[in-house]
């Protein structure tokens, strides 16, 4: 093997280092260095005699060395606050940055990395800015703001990968006594950003249709003075909108005459409806209807505060009774709404319903107008709905409002806000309902999704700093555990307990996988499966877990195309279920485990998700169980979250399967009702290698003697210089303990700074570096870029508790970089080491 170079560290720079871990040497160096002189100069002067100058000597070293060691407390006192700074700023969930003079980079937390795709410096941050123009003005106003010393803030948009842009809040602040020094806050706007968009646009839509409706709208203050008024009424009255809503004009003011209009109560105050004479600023005046107005009495005269203006309609005066012809005329206003409109009788039925209800169902009149409404309804929430609707015809309330779930065309699912108030006759009996239907789908889908991401945010973070601590933790156990193991074999009386500390150990190991599969951070090996192939070699093993007193049923579609997921991960997802079908079945019953090719044609809101249009392979788990109450089906995918008696489960086991299936692509819904049992709907894209432009991988389910190796039989030894950079203690010990067993020297440091000071002091080469990514001050990143400097060819092995993708940064493209995640055991160390220096340097 060819001899790397040797990095060491120029002389200035290895003064400027022992300065960092010794500031006091440089003072009491130059202390030193005057008063040696000054006693010369004292002597020759003055002519002392050697006692006095050993008396004045004497009492100046211990002054200094007494003020030193003063100042050495206190910098010792700051370090312990420095670095309690240090792990709050790390464990906080806010993105934090802080810049010194030029825009230099003091400090970055893992949150702030994370939103800016690692980007480690402000111009590295304006490379992913998106949006063109003006993003990079804001961001350049930011600077601007941070090197004035003034606080500002900014919305961008940034690339996080290819063809993904998201939006981020940045906030500049200026540190308090610390001239040129910014601190910079991030956060994650994204889905707050779509959700405003989408309602800005909905309010335009609405406003743009109640401009140009054919009838004029108006409202006005307490003094009658209009507020808004509509394109409509402004064109018949011929005054322009903005002095219509100037806020000087009267609805009064063009009103000649309104003997006709009848007011609901005695003293013509209240709800009025009538035919008025209007007059326009042209002079010319028509006639019109006042629909729904509301008049107050001022001064002798009306205000009318709230209506609707008709024009060109006739009113008609029958038997001597006073009533309205409006119903063909105005017929518009209710086939044309932009909502959904369904008018009921006394017993629930369908009379009439507009265009709008039928589009938002996607039915036709004759399925929909003589039918009881609460066929529409989802069965969870029929109860609710009936129960309003009887509230609203007995009187009791005089409307009611709910969220409900419709079921629609399509295998669409909607989300709708639905309005009931009462209709009355001429005598002010109740004659039916009319209810009115919004559909809030995109809507509510966009807040689960905000909600969601919250949650898997928040999840994620919990599991990325458990993964870390814990991983930490557990490779030193499993670690010590192997090297226990050397010297206490299957016969020694310790064997049994050495290998329970490991098998438990092991299970923490899950518990943290299984948080990282919920918020979707876990390492995947997707290859093709064979969805029939795989069930069937599961059988035997679902058998024995579901136990006898429940019958299993395979039903295997035909032509079953291939998928993409990690067989392992497959598994688990159907272990995870069919376990949670047993728990709810104690009396027995029947789990079915049925597979089927299906085909969507038009994208399916189900919940708040949208599956897109495409081929997938649909796996149903079914079970005869007791069900899911309403109140908990919409929990049932979050994390901790559990049905069951207390200490019969961790709560992670569906929200595990959910994580798993969500990373691979595919779509997870669950059916279920009290007492009807539940059925879970797995939809996974299928996969075309060739439109993909993959290599296949052959399945490892289908050929499994290939998995029969023995550890044992494998040589783990080697030779050759390692460094081991590590700031746990004890992983440190076991790992240096466990290569130096197989043959290996090796160098240890406890973070990147003294490793490069290893460097630095050694006389011979280093074949291989293996470090830790995260750690205090200089991180496994920065470390191996400097050393790549000075040593190209030197081999690494980066380790973490964290995911492979968390950690991956800019060099995770260079096939000499590799990888290795925490827990990782004795053979497994030694393996991937010997692997590492037996290939090729590229």
């Amino acid at each position: 093997m060819k001899d790397a170079p040797v990095f060491r560290l120029s002389p200035w720079r290895r003064f400027r280092s022992q300065l960092k871990i010794w500031p006091w040497r440089a003072p009491l160096w130059v202390a030193t260095t005057l008063f040696l002189g000054g006693a010369v100069a004292l002597v020759l002067l003055l002519g002392l005699t050697p006692t006095v100058l050993v008396w004045i000597f004497a009492a100046a070293a211990a002054t200094a060395l007494a003020g030193m060691f003063r100042a050495l407390s206190q910098g010792e006192k700051s370090d312990q606050v420095s670095d309690l700074l240090l792990a709050a700023a790390e464990g906080n969930t806010d993105a934090l940055l802080i810049t010194g003079e030029n825009e230099r980079v003091i400090y970055a937390n893992a949150g702030f990395l994370r939103l800016f795709v690692m980007a480690n410096s402000l111009d590295a941050i304006a490379s992913i800015l998106a949006g063109g123009e003006k993003s990079e003005d804001s961001f350049t106003r930011l600077r601007a703001a941070a090197a004035s010393g003034v606080p500002a803030e900014a919305k961008l948009r940034v690339r996080v990968a290819r063809g993904v842009v998201e939006w981020r809040r940045l906030t500049v602040q200026p540190i308090a006594r610390r001239p040129n020094h910014t601190l910079w806050r991030a956060e994650d706007i994204t889905a707050r950003h779509e959700m405003e968009t989408v309602r800005r646009r909905e309010e335009q839509l609405l406003a743009d249709f109640l401009d140009h409706l054919p009838a004029g709208f108006f409202s006005a203050d307490a003094d009658g003075h209009i507020l808004h008024a509509n394109a409509t009424l402004s064109e018949w009255l011929g005054v322009s909108a903005d002095e219509m809503q100037s806020g000087r004009m009267r609805f009064a003011d063009f009103v000649l005459s309104s003997g006709d209009a009848r007011a609901d109560s005695d003293d013509g105050e209240g709800p009025a409806h009538g035919e008025v004479m209007l007059r326009a600023t042209d002079g010319n005046g028509f006639p019109a209807i006042l629909v729904q107005s509301r008049r107050e009495r001022r001064g002798g005269g009306l205000v009318y505060t709230r209506s609707l203006v008709v024009r060109d309609v006739i009113w008609r005066d029958e038997g001597g009774v006073a009533g309205y012809a409006l119903a063909r005329r105005l017929h518009w206003l209710f086939d044309e709404a932009p909502v959904g409109i369904a008018l009921l009788d006394l017993h629930g039925e369908v009379m009439d319903c507009n265009r709008a209800f039928l589009r938002l169902l996607g039915l036709h009149p004759d399925a929909v107008i003589g039918r009881p409404l609460i066929e529409r309804i989802s069965k969870e929430d029929r109860s609710d709905v009936g129960v309003q609707l009887s509230k609203v015809v007995m009187g009791t309330t005089r409307a009611a409002h709910l969220e409900v779930r419709m079921p629609a065309a399509g295998e669409r699912e909607l989300m709708v806000s639905l309005f009931a108030s009462r209709m009355e006759d001429d005598t002010g009996e109740v004659s039916g309902l009319i209810v009115h239907f919004i559909d809030t789908t995109e809507q509510k889908t966009l807040e689960s999704q905000f909600v969601q991401a919250q949650k898997i945010q928040a999840v994620g973070q919990l599991a990325g700093g458990i993964a870390h601590d814990f991983n930490n933790l557990l490779t030193a156990m499993l670690g010590f555990c192997d090297l226990l193991l050397t010297r206490h074999g299957p016969g020694d009386p310790s064997f049994a307990d050495i290998m329970q500390i490991r098998q438990n150990a092991n299970r923490a190991s899950n518990l943290v996988r299984q948080l990282l599969a919920f918020s979707r951070k876990q390492n995947l090996t997707p290859v093709e499966l064979d969805i029939t192939s795989a069930l069937s070699d599961l059988s035997t093993l679902l058998r024995r877990l579901i136990g006898e007193n429940v019958e299993l049923r395979m039903e295997h579609g035909r032509d079953l195309g291939p998928v993409r997921v990690d067989p392992v991960q497959f598994d688990q997802v159907i272990i995870n279920l069919a376990v949670n079908a047993r728990d709810a079945m104690p009396s027995g019953g029947m789990l079915t485990i049925r597979t089927a090719p299906t085909v969507i044609e038009d994208p399916v809101q189900r919940g708040h998700e949208l599956m897109p249009p495409g081929n997938y392979i649909l796996v149903e788990v079914i079970d005869t169980g007791i069900g899911i109450p309403k109140e908990s089906i919409g929990q049932i995918f979050e994390p901790f979250f559990s049905t069951k008696e207390k200490g019969a489960g961790t709560g992670l086991g569906l929200s595990t399967v959910y994580g798993i299936v969500r990373q691979t692509g595919g779509f997870i819904f669950v059916d279920s009702a009290p007492g009807d049992g539940s059925t879970f709907s797995i939809y996974l894209p299928q996969f075309d290698a060739e439109a993909a432009g993959l290599e296949i991988e052959q399945d490892p389910l289908v050929e499994p003697e290939i998995e029969t190796v023995e550890v044992e039989e494998i040589d783990l030894t080697g030779g050759g210089t390692v460094l081991l950079v590590e700031d746990e203690d004890a992983v440190r010990m076991f790992g240096a303990r466990a290569l130096r067993n197989k043959g290996y020297r090796v160098l240890e440091a406890d973070s990147g700074e003294s490793a490069l000071d290893v460097i630095n002091g050694s006389d011979e080469a280093i074949d291989l570096i293996i470090s830790d990514v995260v750690m205090p001050g200089m991180d496994g990143h920065t470390f191996v870029r400097l050393v790549r400097q000075e040593i190209p060819d030197v081999k690494v092995i980066l380790v973490s508790g964290y995911a492979e993708d968390a950690v991956a940064g800019d060099i995770q493209r260079d096939p000499t970089i590799h990888f290795m995640p925490k827990p990782f055991s004795l053979a497994e160390l030694a393996g991937k080491a010997k692997e590492v220096l037996s290939t090729e340097t590229v």
